[in-house]
């Protein structure tokens, strides 16, 4: 129990709560297979099973039912722990702010700073798989976030919008169209989870239905832009990113194209719901009336 993982604690009370896998691989924003490992190891590191499947269905065992209360107690108080543990020894008030690569917080941090005079605000990068998480087990006090986002036990608002572009290796037909529509783009293989871009997802669903799950077998789990751009300029797949964090990884071998029937996408800021302090309330109030600085000036997506 020392060694018990807190996150795989968050997937189990998901899956709890929702009684199917999909639908809490939806929520949490990973792959069924993922979620399945991450629940079946749980279970081997509690020695118990949690959850019963049949074909009517999930449903949590007695262990399960019991372990329901238990994680939530014990979630609630290392997030409460954690918070208590950053803050401790500091002379004055003290938040963290996380966001996305590609978006710029420094005009926010500045207001907020010269509103409460003594104010310490460290910032902290986030990624697709923690961006909530860091949130909801304490380590940062509030996020700038790209939707969609699970929002059970967070305050979100959206502050802005930013068009999303495919990332695509020099040299690949599509580039010699004047547009790239979603249509063009369902025979690549998309290297980052399609819950990210829904859109890609439901079009590739309509007219290649078994992709998602054959064509994604042994495709690595990617921990950065970076990785997945090594792969893009190697030809092995194509990335949808928004047009600000593809600008801040320009490179000589990828090229940028706007997608003509993509909705751009949209910021956030997020905050715990149960979280109410002036300086996060004085946050979500600059943040909606800086909102265009959030976003910095992308490259030229017809450029090579």
């Amino acid at each position: 129990m020392s060694d018990l993982d807190l996150r795989k604690l968050r997937y189990f009370l998901v899956v709890a709560e929702e009684l199917n896998y999909g639908r809490a691989a939806d929520r949490l924003h990973i792959a069924q297979p993922v979620l399945s490992r991450q629940i079946a190891a749980l279970e081997g590191e509690l020695g118990a099973t949690l959850f019963e499947r049949s074909s009517r269905g999930t449903r949590l065992t007695e262990t399960g039912v019991a372990l329901v209360a238990d994680a939530r107690v014990l979630l609630a108080g290392a997030a409460a722990l954690q918070r208590r543990a950053r803050t401790a020894g500091r002379q004055g008030p003290h938040v963290t702010i996380g966001f996305m690569p590609g978006l710029i917080i420094t005009a926010v941090v500045r207001d907020l700073v010269e509103r409460f005079p003594g104010l310490t605000v460290d910032v902290q990068r986030t990624g697709w798989d923690t961006q909530v998480d860091l949130l909801l087990d304490g380590t940062i006090d509030a996020s700038f976030v790209r939707l969609p986002v699970p929002r059970r036990g967070l305050r979100v608002s959206e502050i802005a919008r930013e068009q999303r572009v495919v990332v695509l290796p020099v040299g690949h037909a599509l580039l010699e169209c004047a547009d790239i529509t979603l249509a063009d783009l369902t025979a690549e293989l998309l290297l980052q989870d399609p819950e990210a871009v829904p859109e890609w997802r439901d079009a590739v669903l309509e007219v290649r239905p078994h992709a998602l799950s054959l064509e994604r077998i042994g495709l690595p789990s990617f921990d950065s832009v970076e990785e997945k751009l090594e792969y893009v300029a190697a030809g092995r797949g194509i990335v949808i990113l928004p047009a600000s964090t593809a600008a801040f990884y320009t490179r000589g071998d990828i090229a940028i194209r706007p997608i003509s029937d993509l909705a751009p996408g949209t910021i956030g800021l997020a905050v715990p719901a149960d979280r109410s302090t002036p300086v996060l309330t004085a946050l979500e109030e600059i943040a909606q009336r800086l909102s265009a600085s959030v976003v910095s000036e992308s490259a030229d997506t017809r450029s090579a």
